[in-house]
């Protein structure tokens, strides 16, 4: 499991240009099963995603066709986790442990 903060760059007043196409690869995320949760970071300083990946190479791939990635308009910062105890609502997440 991957925790992915996507960070404003200096590049962040291109980002109204490029958000259908990053909207577009959130849904393909979560239709894809990859994408758990997504949302914004407060004070609009960029965003988080809880993605589930067979490893850090396939999330990489995956970051890079997002056009904010592409185009310099956010940083990433991954962190690779595995839940050790969840919420009963969550238990899911835990699945092939």
């Amino acid at each position: 499991m991957f925790l992915v903060q996507l960070v404003f760059s200096d590049e962040a007043g291109r980002a109204a240009d490029l958000m259908d196409g990053h909207n577009q690869w959130l849904r393909e995320g979560f239709a894809d099963g990859a994408f758990l949760m997504a949302g914004s970071l407060q004070d609009r300083k960029g965003g988080a995603i809880l993605a589930q990946a067979a490893n850090r190479q396939e999330i990489e791939m995956r970051l890079a066709a997002d056009p904010f990635v592409a185009e310099g308009v956010v940083k990433t910062e991954i962190i690779a986790f595995r839940p050790g105890k969840v919420d009963p609502r969550l238990e899911f997440l835990l699945a092939g442990d």
